[in-house]
């Protein structure tokens, strides 16, 4: 793939996906590791392995299914991505944002995007719900931003503001249904990092100095994109291991992949009840 994203090639890969289904999704999900089983509920549905469409990246990650999954919940049409690629995985960072393009130009208005975050903040403990309220874009501070090169003035502005980058009514939607449902829920800071290694105990200190609740390799790359296109926003990270700030706790994929199942039932309630807000 070309270094930098064209117009083109979003489009060619929007033509691949309308091939595949009829139905025209207003609203996408992004689901993270151990997380896609929500995408299940989804009936009637099309499915379309993300290495069917042009220019997408492909999941190599276990816990990452690797396909779209285009129907119905809760009475509104969806676009479901059931596992995600991440920087670490060898995409560049543009790429990362490619499928958000598609998103957009498909007429998508309205993104949910979850994860499987640690946690930094030390009340954290496994299995808490995180509604995201902002986020510390470390990886594009540094130099990882997935709008960097040409602007594709189609879709936003060449410097897109990012002061809001999470809808506050959809983070209002999400709360309220977390406390009708009885889903114990907290609002925090999620911070993005490149991966794959996980932090050192300093890396998590730090990252706790600087405001940070929740960390994860991947979510933030793909919210700047949707908002330079205008999407609204709400992200929500599943907190699957407790803060090691002193290094007294091993973690592992395998534990983030079983808390991350646990989690499924409280997203689902949260996201049902959002969807029934829209």
């Amino acid at each position: 793939m070309k270094e930098f994203i064209t117009l083109d090639m979003i489009d060619e890969a929007v033509s691949e996906v309308k091939k595949r289904t009829t139905r025209n999704p207003e609203i996408a999900l992004i689901l993270g590791s151990g997380l896609g089983d929500l995408a299940e509920s989804v009936r009637p549905a099309d499915f379309i392995d993300y290495k069917d469409i042009p220019g997408w990246p492909v999941s190599t990650i276990e816990g990452h299914k690797g396909r779209l999954v285009i129907g119905n919940l809760e009475g509104k049409r969806v676009m479901i991505m059931q596992g995600r690629a991440h920087y670490y995985e060898g995409y560049s960072i543009n790429q990362i944002g490619f499928p958000i393009r598609v998103m957009s130009r498909m007429g998508i208005k309205v993104l949910i995007v979850t994860n499987a975050a640690g946690a930094i903040n030390p009340n954290f403990v496994p299995g808490d719900v995180m509604i995201i309220n902002d986020h510390i874009s470390l990886i594009a501070m540094c130099g990882l931003n997935p709008l960097k090169g040409p602007n594709i003035d189609e879709f936003g502005p060449r410097f897109p503001d990012m002061s809001q980058p999470y809808d506050r009514e959809l983070i209002a939607f999400a709360s309220e249904a977390a406390n009708k449902t009885g889903v114990k829920h907290r609002e925090g800071v999620y911070i993005c990092l490149a991966g794959p290694s996980f932090e050192s105990p300093a890396d998590l200190r730090f990252l706790h100095m600087i405001g940070a609740d929740a960390v994860g390799m991947s979510t933030v790359p793909e919210v700047i994109v949707a908002r330079h296109a205008n999407l609204r926003v709400l992200g929500i990270s599943g907190i699957t291991n407790k803060a090691n700030l002193d290094g007294s706790v091993v973690t592992t994929h395998e534990e983030v992949l079983q808390a991350g199942k646990a989690l499924v039932p409280k997203l689902e309630k949260i996201i049902r009840g959002v969807l029934r807000k829209l």
